[in-house]
């Protein structure tokens, strides 16, 4: 029994529980330049004709004229007069002509803007950047450089660094 003994707690010494240590380090360094495209978002609106009386003759009524799918509808007039003279009216014309469509806008291929762009009753423009001086360098002192650009331009550096012990 003595050696039974003797066996066991001989070969618990040399069992050792496992170990295993972990370093990780990682270094991420990046530059990121952008320079944003010209747009450009256009909302036509067409022609449109109202009126509204009361106590109004009406001889001719007044309209739109037919348009084309380039050119807006114009206004054909009317003719009106009181209908009771010395009675009370009212009366109240409205006309709105719609936009017409121009197909000429030019991009210049070179610098991503327009040369020319048409404009409609409801528009949003975006002017495209420049790059100008726009620049960025990774460095391997861990400092990243960025230059501003011109107009409509965005620079970012960053370095990220993490190490994490494992035991």
């Amino acid at each position: 029994m003595r050696k039974l003994l003797l066996a066991i707690c001989g070969g618990a010494i040399f069992i050792t529980s496992a170990s295993a240590a972990e370093i990780n380090n990682t270094i991420t360094d990046s530059v990121q330049l952008t320079v944003n495209g010209a747009g450009i978002s256009n909302q036509r609106i067409g022609s449109s004709y109202s009126v509204t009386g009361n106590n109004v003759n009406v001889t001719t009524l007044g309209g739109l004229t037919g348009g084309s799918a380039t050119a807006p509808a114009t206004m054909s007039a009317g003719s009106y007069a009181i209908n009771t003279n010395g009675s009370s009216f009212n009366f109240s014309e409205s006309l709105s002509i719609g936009d017409t469509v121009d197909t000429s806008m030019d991009v210049d291929s070179t610098l991503g803007t327009f040369d020319t762009a048409e404009v409609y009753s409801n528009n949003q423009l975006t002017t495209g950047g420049t790059a100008g001086a726009l620049a960025g360098v990774l460095s391997p002192t861990g400092i990243s450089t960025v230059t501003a650009g011109g107009q409509g331009t965005t620079a970012l550096g960053q370095r990220t660094v993490s190490m994490s012990v494992f035991d």
